[in-house]
């Protein structure tokens, strides 16, 4: 497999570009050196660049979190949520799944990702037995994000009520400021075993990437780049989206795989993830 050291050499072979946010544009905390720049390139070139996250939170709110980190608006053309999909779901209720869930949700996440449910999509309740499913946006600040064990509990209630789940973070860990920690992914995998059942919105479902080609101005698919550092969902997503994947060796795959992997190694694991990334690329940078 072939690794590059930024993404100049390829960046004609495309119109536009999904980037994954965290592990790819920033950190959790801060955008990584050189992103900044490496945006304002493809700008320049007018290239269209779509951030596809699977954050639980609504597309309005990542953008504003971006805004803080002093990550320039005129710097992408859109952004689409895990959570901005689910809203979505909640609100039109014309997928059948949706459709079937009632109105009345308990939460497990962080109130700072309710936005999930504003406007009224749904409302939140204290108890199973007064809820008709289980909203999973992921660990919230008093059990914390280090371990999915203290979520049992609230877990095994759900499960007993027979609540359906909808996870809006299919991510089962991510890097914030080079310390690993736990998403709703992985509340999800507890619940699976527990019997429940999980639909899980965001990537690697090929769904999300629709409303994503729509912000690029609908290109032709193979003129359109995906760049993650996560094989199992930025580069099986954009796979079976029918799209370039681009394997970002920062965030999740830094962690995984070191600072200075071989080709042979990484070309070793696609091949058992299933995925065939174009090439892999050290970080985010012109």
């Amino acid at each position: 497999m072939d690794i590059l050291d930024g993404i100049e050499a390829i960046a004609d072979r495309y119109d536009g570009y999904v980037l994954d946010l965290w592990g790819v544009v920033h950190d959790g905390r801060k955008p990584y050196p050189g992103v900044p720049e490496a945006l304002a390139a493809l700008k320049a070139r007018g290239k269209r660049i779509v951030f596809l996250t699977n954050a639980p939170r609504r597309a309005w709110m990542v953008a504003s979190m971006l805004d803080r980190m002093g990550l320039d608006r005129a710097l992408y053309d859109g952004i689409m949520s895990s959570g901005e999909v689910s809203w979505r779901h909640l609100k039109a209720r014309r997928d059948s799944f949706f459709a079937s869930l009632g109105q009345r949700c308990v939460h497990i996440g962080p109130e700072r990702d309710l936005s999930v449910v504003e406007e009224g999509v749904a409302e939140i309740v204290a108890e199973p037995r007064e809820a008709t499913f289980l909203l999973n946006t992921g660990p919230d600040d008093r059990l914390g994000p280090q371990s999915a064990d203290p979520y049992r509990p609230v877990l095994e209630a759900c499960a007993a009520a027979r609540l359906p789940m909808v996870c809006v973070n299919p991510d089962r860990a991510v890097m914030v400021a080079g310390k690993k920690v736990i998403c709703a992914g992985a509340l999800a995998d507890i619940y699976l075993a527990l019997g429940g059942a999980v639909r899980e919105v965001g990537k690697p479902d090929p769904e999300v990437y629709e409303p994503v080609l729509e912000l690029l101005g609908d290109p032709p698919r193979h003129r359109v780049l995906a760049i993650g550092d996560s094989p199992h969902t930025d580069l099986a997503g954009a796979q079976a989206a029918g799209l370039d994947a681009l394997w970002a060796l920062t965030g999740l795959a830094a962690d995984a795989h070191g600072e200075d992997p071989s080709a042979e190694h990484l070309a070793a694991v696609a091949h058992e993830e299933g995925v065939r990334p174009i090439a892999a690329l050290r970080s985010l940078r012109w």
